[in-house]
């Protein structure tokens, strides 16, 4: 299992992520507060328009079963955060940069512009144990409600939360509605 995170290219100016860089004590809290100010909703948010949402949403369910699992999802206003478990041969670069791709050349289209819709880099990380999951996916589910989005995280219709508005259930096994 993995969870990745990764943004538009506008949502942390330079000098903001050079500070957050320098003023960090260790790689948690630098996570911490780069999220955080992420959450603040920087930049155009051209996610924030359901069209693109529903662009990267399609793009998360589109190989789902046949190059990853899906596991859990989030799309917020300028950056994307998902669990998958990988399924062998597919490199989770691989995965990553074919979301990338395919939903910058659809969000331009989209849009009728041009130029890099997401920032170069992303965040992944292995899922250490039950407990790694169960809050990894606590915390993508609930991102929406962290950063004043949503009262609830059904509520956000961008998300795995939401069910029946095109999520996938939160726990394996599991139907979204026990």
């Amino acid at each position: 299992m993995q969870t990745v995170t990764y943004r538009l290219a506008d949502s942390l100016p330079r000098s903001i992520y050079d500070k957050v860089i320098a003023d960090a004590v260790d790689d948690a809290a630098r996570r911490r507060h780069l999220d955080a100010t992420i959450d603040e909703g920087r930049g155009a948010c051209l996610l924030r328009d359901p069209r693109h949402a529903a662009i990267v949403r399609e793009a998360f369910e589109h190989f789902d079963g046949e190059r990853y699992r899906l596991i859990a999802w989030v799309v917020m206003p300028n950056h994307v955060h998902v669990t998958v478990e990988q399924i062998y041969g597919f490199p989770i670069g691989d995965v990553i940069h074919a979301w990338k791709s395919f939903t910058a050349k659809a969000i331009n289209k989209c849009r009728g512009a041009n130029g890099a819709v997401w920032a170069p880099d992303y965040v992944d990380r292995v899922v250490r144990n039950e407990r790694h999951f169960a809050n990894a996916i606590g915390y993508i589910e609930n991102n929406p409600v962290k950063a004043g989005l949503a009262r609830h995280p059904e509520d956000w219709p961008y998300s795995s939360a939401a069910g029946s508005a095109g999520g996938t259930p939160a726990v394996p096994g599991k139907s979204s509605h026990e």
